[in-house]
């Protein structure tokens, strides 16, 4: 019972936040405007200065930016919470009788929608340059699918981290630090065999490498005669993103519910 409460609550929440952006339509123009911008950037000036033999760079691109963009999207859990507690929201929050995790959980929620509305403008934008799904229907949709729960998995990680800074300034620099490295030391730009010894070990095991691969591996846009890659990561890629985004949502989700309670408690 505590569990459909928490959930009917979250999605309350979840409602509120989606109202909230429908108010204020310019931050969803901006949302949008960074992947069209990466992916052009990437597809006609960088395009024709890196080399994928046997397949087209275009198509090897677009699993890297889909990969990239629905991480940082996923800073809008983190930011937006971080902005609650800054205005008092919080406060009001805490005087209503619902569960105490519905906050967080209609945060999180509410961001896959964002998502969700994010991928789409980037497929269209890569079919207009060039990309092409040339899997099935449904590896396709698996494919959204997938990029969909990593997503929501850091988005419970910029939630503790949302609710452990003072304001959304910080929280926006905090995660830029952390999530800009890690999508570039993977393979969402180059083949991952073209980096340096350590940086490669490193991206072979990065979870963001596994998730790009798997989606460039449904979308069919692996170039035919690619070498079969060496770790275990890459070669399973789906089932180190699941296991991966599963465990982040394990360690994550409760200690960012406890954090909101112990947030609250001190308002």
């Amino acid at each position: 019972m505590n569990f459909l409460t928490a959930l009917g609550d979250g999605l309350v929440i979840a409602r509120r936040n989606l109202i909230k952006l429908k108010r204020v339509p310019d931050v969803l123009v901006f949302v949008l405007l960074s992947p069209i911008m990466f992916v052009l950037l990437f597809a006609y000036v960088f395009g024709s200065a890196i080399d994928i033999p046997g397949g087209s760079y275009r198509e090897f691109l677009m699993g890297g930016i889909f990969g990239q963009t629905v991480i940082f999207g996923a800073t809008f859990t983190g930011a937006g919470l971080a902005e609650d507690m800054q205005k008092g929201i919080i406060d009001r929050f805490r005087s209503l009788p619902m569960s105490r995790a519905a906050v967080v959980l209609g945060r999180t929620a509410s961001d896959v929608i964002y998502n969700v509305i994010t991928l789409t403008v980037m497929a269209i934008t890569g079919l207009i340059v060039g990309w092409r799904i040339r899997g099935s229907l449904l590896d396709a949709l698996a494919a959204f699918l997938l990029l969909l729960l990593f997503a929501y998995s850091v988005s419970w990680v910029m939630a503790l981290l949302g609710l452990s800074v003072p304001s959304p300034e910080v929280l926006n620099n905090a995660s830029f630090i952390v999530i800009f490295p890690l999508t570039f030391i993977a393979n969402t730009f180059v083949p991952a065999e073209s980096l340096p010894t350590v940086l490669r070990v490193f991206a072979e095991w990065n979870p963001i490498s596994s998730l790009v691969q798997a989606v460039r591996e449904l979308f069919g846009n692996i170039p035919p005669g690619a070498p079969e890659p060496a770790s275990w990561p890459l070669q399973n890629p789906v089932i180190y993103t699941v296991l991966c985004a599963c465990l982040i949502i394990a360690i994550f989700a409760p200690l960012s519910v406890r954090r909101y309670v112990r947030v609250a408690k001190k308002s």
